[in-house]
């Protein structure tokens, strides 16, 4: 596996998606001295992994954006046949027992969701995933109507796991953003409260952002 440095700049970083644009994943890791994954079934997170690599992001599993020293995090983007999302997107993990000393400026989601390179890339199944592409990527920035709408939905989001009604929550609550359990099976199992106040075992939870939300950016920029 190669080693590639940090990029310094953001232009530098993104004379790099420039440079791995229209490749296919089977280039890119051979590019990268990466084996190729068999399927993303067994070897979830592949893709962005390999994408990290290439591009140089450091953060690794910290909870910072992925090119740290630029302050931008870096999410695929997997597109079906239509060009339209075809799947959430993960944004952060969430420390269930510690998210009620958080609030929306200095949250995790906001620091991950501030500065995104967004990287298209094809993601229909019937596509062989040696074979899908690589698009062009997109340096954006949260704007405040979306940030707003993020914030209302983190905070209730928030609130319902800090009264202790996480069982509660389900992936219909949020208009762009969402909770869903994280885990690698029904028996990867982590610390939450409950009504009473109570420490429990549950399912590991993390946001994610909807299709929707991602449909609006590539209306926006892409089309």
């Amino acid at each position: 596996m190669k080693t590639i440095n940090p990029p310094t700049t953001e232009q530098e970083l993104m004379q790099r998606t420039q440079q791995i644009a229209g490749m296919t994943m089977a280039e890119l890791a051979e590019h990268c001295d990466v084996e190729l994954a068999e399927n993303l079934n067994t070897h979830k997170g592949w893709v962005g992994q390999l994408l990290e690599i290439s591009l140089g992001a450091s953060a690794g599993s910290k909870p910072e954006p992925d090119f740290v020293n630029l302050g931008v995090e870096l999410k695929t983007l997997p597109l079906n046949l239509q060009n339209n999302p075809c799947e959430t997107t993960f944004v952060s993990a969430i420390s269930l027992l510690e998210i009620h000393k958080e609030n929306w400026t200095t949250s995790l989601v906001r620091k991950k969701l501030a500065n995104v390179l967004w990287v298209p890339i094809q993601g229909d199944r019937s596509i062989p995933l040696a074979e899908r592409r690589i698009g062009n990527a997109l340096l954006w920035q949260l704007d405040a109507e979306l940030e707003e709408a993020l914030q209302a939905d983190w905070q209730e989001l928030t609130d319902m796991i800090c009264l202790g009604k996480l069982e509660y929550v389900t992936a219909q609550h949020g208009k762009y953003l969402q909770v869903r359990p994280k885990g690698a099976n029904a028996k990867s199992l982590c610390w939450g409260f409950n009504a009473e106040g109570e420490k429990v075992q549950t399912l590991p939870r993390g946001f994610y952002l909807r299709t929707a939300f991602t449909k609006r950016i590539l209306e926006k920029f892409y089309q």
